[in-house]
């Protein structure tokens, strides 16, 4: 099955050096060392957590839990 993601929203703050991206719908984070690693990082991790939701069969309930609507995209 595919995923698109329109649109999740993420805060990002430093701590010391490092810039945190934190998307806090999902309760998942990453870093990076400038701005473009941070968000490159988060949509690595964020791509992660769903695949491994989709994987273990929670993905509809935890996007659910989250607040957004589940719309699965049909296979071309």
């Amino acid at each position: 099955m595919r995923i698109n993601i329109q649109a999740i929203p993420v805060v990002y703050f430093e701590e010391g050096a490092v810039i945190i991206a934190h998307c806090v719908a999902l309760d998942v984070s990453s870093c990076g060392n400038d701005l473009e690693e941070a968000r490159r990082n988060i949509r690595d991790a964020v791509a992660g957590f769903i695949e491994t939701c989709e994987e273990m069969g929670t993905l509809e309930e935890v996007l659910k839990e989250s607040g957004f609507v589940y719309q699965p995209v049909a296979k071309n």
